[in-house]
């Protein structure tokens, strides 16, 4: 007979060893206090940390507005909706959503889901399963809900080398000029925190007749005049076909879209499995998202309060010597390039400086990239910065990575 428990403890200590197994922080989030949290250890005490890893990147999950128009949903609504969308779970908070998130990206029509994973699983898995033929253009960093989308439709997949324009262009060059094509990429990368050439993918999309496919997750909220991304903020919004988005890091609160032509925004709604067969998006989680959303759209202050905190702090630590990646973007990567090391550094702040920055360890990001994936916020002041930087400084010293960082960056 099969010993299960074998394989599996096999499995885990394998992932031990490789300094891959991942430990959760119990927190527990402070109303009104972000990024402050009370970690809950295991011997039952408390002890109150800042936050230096969360995607809530405009501390949205804890804004009065969104909160109370969560409150009242529930208190009009309940708790879920006792449905999928098809059978009794199209919300009036929904539709409210969809609208107002088409409106944010100059779409005609947007389609929430339960995740940002889900919605790239869903979409990308329905065009390229629908489309005769079709060949799918894909980033080689984007990330894994693209991938799996990708790999679910069953189209022929061509990966082409990051931001690399002119090998997307040779890929494109080779194939049957009547296959149905689409170009899958991101706005903003989120372990590396680099910005794709929007402008340049779109032209060469534009010269095969591809569908463009642009997931500004990490961007939405943060980049241009009323927060619908980077193509936003560089003006390109009308050139993308589909722009996906999330509502769970910017936008605070849980789940993902897409926005784009409402024909093709029907087809996803008509025929992507995991749309049809999901219970939908509690109606206070649609609520909270919509106020978040229309908060973020007046109120532009937040997110350069942001982007100035971001600019600050990578001066910081790069004055101070910790191998920060120069990032155009609001995510600041420190490379450690240890699995080990760096879950060393994690808990060396957490326990003797009660600062939280998860490790981020293979696989996603290559062995020898491992690192430190810190995100500011418009709420973490310059004392916050000051214990971060020197917390950073006085672990190089203690455990010896500074150098070895610095070599493999």
């Amino acid at each position: 007979m099969t010993n299960y428990d074998d394989r599996f403890q096999a499995l885990l200590s394998e992932l031990k060893l490789d300094g891959r197994y991942r430990t959760f922080a119990e927190l527990e989030r402070i109303a009104g206090a972000f990024p402050a949290a009370l970690r809950h250890r295991p011997d039952g005490t408390t002890q109150r940390v800042t936050v230096w890893c969360s995607n809530d990147y405009l501390g949205m999950g804890q804004h009065p507005d969104i909160l109370d128009a969560m409150h009242r949903a529930i208190d009009l609504s309940g708790a879920g909706t006792g449905g999928t969308r098809n059978i009794s779970g199209t919300n009036h908070q929904h539709v409210a959503l969809e609208s107002e998130l088409a409106d944010l990206h100059g779409k005609e029509a947007a389609l929430i889901f339960t995740s940002g994973w889900i919605s790239n699983l869903a979409a990308l898995g329905t065009l390229g399963r629908i489309l005769p033929d079709c060949a799918i253009f894909s980033d080689a960093l984007n990330h894994n809900s693209m991938i799996e989308g990708i790999r679910r439709s069953g189209a022929e997949r061509f990966i082409f080398r990051h931001n690399d324009v002119a090998h997307l262009e040779e890929l494109m060059a080779g194939i049957d000029p009547a296959r149905p094509k689409i170009v899958a990429f991101e706005s903003v990368y989120s372990m590396d925190g680099d910005i794709a050439p929007i402008a340049a993918i779109c032209d060469v999309a534009d010269r095969y007749g591809a569908i463009t496919y642009l997931d500004e997750v990490h961007a939405v909220g943060l980049y241009g005049p009323e927060g619908g991304g980077i193509a936003d903020r560089e003006g390109l919004a009308d050139r993308l076909t589909i722009i996906e988005g999330t509502l769970a890091k910017a936008f605070g609160v849980m789940g993902g879209y897409v926005a784009g032509p409402a024909l093709l925004v029907d087809v996803i709604r008509s025929m992507a499995d995991s749309f049809i067969f999901t219970t939908s998006l509690c109606p206070h989680l649609a609520a909270g998202a919509l106020a978040a959303v229309r908060h973020v759209r007046t109120h532009p202050e937040e997110r350069t309060r942001q982007a100035e905190n971001a600019a600050a702090l990578k001066a910081m630590l790069q004055a101070a010597g910790i191998p920060v990646l120069d990032t155009p973007s609001h995510i600041l990567p420190v490379i450690v390039g240890d699995a080990h090391l760096c879950r060393e550094i994690c808990a060396r702040l957490l326990d003797q400086h009660d600062i939280y920055v998860q490790p981020i360890n293979y696989p996603t990001v290559a062995r020898g990239q491992e690192r430190l994936r810190i995100t500011p916020t418009p709420f973490h002041t310059q004392d916050h910065m000051l214990a971060l930087t020197q917390a950073l400084s006085e672990a190089g010293q203690a455990l010896d990575w500074l150098g070895k960082a610095r070599h493999v960056a």
